[in-house]
């Protein structure tokens, strides 16, 4: 039988009045690049979307994931998007491209990736979800939520095919290791792993009972792979839905708290992930909120069928509501912790190079002191 592919690979590659939103020039090269990809077969479909100021890619194939000619008709499609950027002047033109050549595959290259390869189900709808303004970490809760959670899916309760629960891939970001951990057997190990956003990220999920694969997430940090911030990584989420998954409303209904996440401004500030429209779908208050798009697709033949637009519906008015009160409170902070990042993550922002500029000015307590007692020594024998 034949196995589908699907491919989302996303990319900052330049933006319309700063990291605001993608230019209608740069989405219609790149398109471009996909038509001629579909007409000589390298992939069956297609479909170019955008949040804030990333473009998104979306493509099916039979060729498997991480194939090189997918891959390089991606690689192409961002750097002719990207050519247009410089041309009209647009902001961080080419921002995640952080090489010039193509090696094969775009990981490690900048852009971020999530492919998942299947057999099609008799009907096999599908939800891809795309970040701004935040970083892999962000899907944590609500991919925990989907899969390991009776109050939100109740489908682990009542459903057998989803009874038997699921299995967590989580990498290290830090380390480049991962394990696998089993719900709900394990579920306190998993929680005490990605509860630390940060470092151990939710990269793929299985349904135990067979292995069939449920879920992928971009995971590329781009600090880590540049040595410096170059911009958040604005992830991608992948969810197969129904027929022994979780239905879409209850993949959509992990979405309707908008929890904080890091990222918006200057990749250095906590804020509300807002659902939002792919209307609404910019990047604006202080660079943000961290925005958040959802497509449903049904895939028949690697054909894309759709999408629907998830979240303009006002069941998500009050979501959205609650990440405009967060954001106010959050913004009332200024430059304060909890509002901005610690530490650890703001070494990766151009806060260093205000610390470096101050770094001989630091003096020892000890050292200040001996030297008033000295002035003080030396006033008195005067």
């Amino acid at each position: 039988m034949m196995r589908t592919t699907l491919s989302v690979i996303k990319a900052d590659i330049g933006s319309l009045a700063g990291h605001h939103t993608v230019h209608p020039d740069t989405m219609a090269v790149a398109n471009k690049v996909l038509a001629e990809a579909k007409r000589t077969g390298i992939i069956v479909d297609y479909y170019i979307t955008h949040v804030g100021d990333d473009l998104e890619l979306i493509m099916t194939h039979t060729r498997g994931a991480l194939d090189t000619k997918v891959h390089e008709t991606a690689w192409n499609a961002f750097k002719e998007a990207a050519r247009i950027a410089r041309d009209l002047g647009l902001y961080a033109a080419g921002q995640d491209l952080l090489s010039d050549s193509f090696s094969g595959n775009v990981k490690g290259l900048g852009p971020g990736v999530a492919e998942m390869e299947f057999e099609e189900r008799q009907s096999e709808p599908v939800a891809i979800f795309m970040a701004d303004k935040t970083e892999p970490g962000a899907f944590n809760l609500p991919v925990y939520k989907m899969f390991a959670d009776p109050f939100n899916t109740a489908g682990l309760v009542i459903d057998p095919a989803l009874h038997g629960g699921f299995k967590f891939d989580v990498l290290d970001v830090y380390e480049g290791e991962g394990v696998t951990l089993n719900t709900p057997d394990e579920l306190y190990d998993l929680l005490a792993l990605i509860g630390t956003v940060g470092r151990y990220v939710i990269r793929r999920v299985w349904r135990r009972q067979d292995d069939l694969l449920a879920s992928t997430v971009s995971i590329e940090r781009l600090n880590l792979i540049a040595g410096k911030y170059v911009g958040k990584d604005d992830p991608v989420l992948v969810v197969r839905l129904q027929h022994g998954l979780p239905a879409l409303g209850e993949v959509l209904e992990a979405f309707s708290f908008p929890h904080l996440v890091a990222g918006w401004m200057r990749g250095s500030h906590y804020g509300p992930l807002m659902p939002v429209s792919q209307r609404d779908a910019r990047a604006t208050r202080f660079d943000g909120p961290p925005r958040l798009i959802g497509l449903g697709f049904n895939i028949k033949n690697a054909r894309l069928v759709g999408p629907s637009d998830l979240f303009d519906d006002p069941a998500f008015d009050g979501a959205r509501k609650q990440a405009v009160e967060i954001t106010d409170y959050m913004r009332r902070h200024g430059p304060f912790m909890p509002h901005r990042l610690e530490p650890a993550e703001m070494e990766y922002t151009t806060l260093s190079l205000v610390l470096e500029k101050l770094k001989d000015r630091f003096k020892r307590e000890e050292d200040v002191a001996k030297a008033k007692q000295s002035i003080y020594s030396k006033e008195s024998n005067e």
